[in-house]
């Protein structure tokens, strides 16, 4: 069976990516993590932009694997702080992936922004590299603004503080939303819908 490798170790993202294979109706695509593979160096993300990163991490994943590797560069955009922490968003708070941290930075930073200038907008590229080099590279964005305390139990990262724009979320935070939900109107679910095609054409 083919495979398709996910450049991370994020449970959740694997899942997320599993879900959108199985809503497309793509059977006979095996989608692994990178605990599925033999450990490989992985680059550093030095890239400007979400697209930069997610190439850099698909090539390295396709390369040390020989396996079509897909890699997300996501992260939060807020208005108020002219786009940041925008592809710091994982280490914003000075150490990778502390999400606690990174989202009181967050609080603070904003704390005397009023309501109505509390817009962002989560952001996700998506690269899809094969083992010949081909790559497509694929953009979503989810608007909404922050919310002055965290709401929730699902989702990761900045979820808990982030209140979408879309009638169906009213009010609720993405950490509020169910994860079908959460597929339907992310910024991720946005990107990877794009790659529907491609990971058809993958499993044959």
């Amino acid at each position: 069976m083919p495979s398709v490798l996910l450049a991370s170790r994020n449970r959740k993202k694997l899942a997320e990516l599993q879900r959108v294979v199985d809503a497309a109706g793509i059977t006979g695509l095996d989608v692994l993590g990178l605990d599925a593979v033999p450990e490989y160096p992985e680059e550093p993300e030095t890239g400007a932009t979400f697209e930069a990163n997610a190439l850099i991490k698909a090539h390295a994943g396709a390369r040390a694997t020989g396996l079509p590797c897909l890699a997300d560069d996501s992260g939060i955009s807020v208005d108020a702080l002219n786009g940041m922490p925008g592809v710091l968003s994982a280490r914003w708070s000075g150490s990778h992936g502390d999400d606690p941290a990174n989202n009181a930075l967050l609080l603070a930073q904003l704390s005397d922004i009023p309501d109505e200038r509390r817009g962002a907008a989560f952001v996700s590229a998506c690269a899809l590299v094969l083992p010949g080099g081909d790559e497509t590279v694929v953009r979503g964005e989810w608007r909404g603004r922050v919310l002055r305390v965290e709401r929730g139990p699902h989702g990761f990262g900045y979820d808990p503080l982030f209140a979408p724009d879309d009638e169906v979320a009213a009010g609720r935070s993405a950490a509020e939303l169910s994860p079908q939900e959460k597929d339907a109107l992310s910024h991720r679910g946005k990107a990877l819908a794009q790659l529907v095609p491609a990971l058809r054409a993958l499993a044959g």
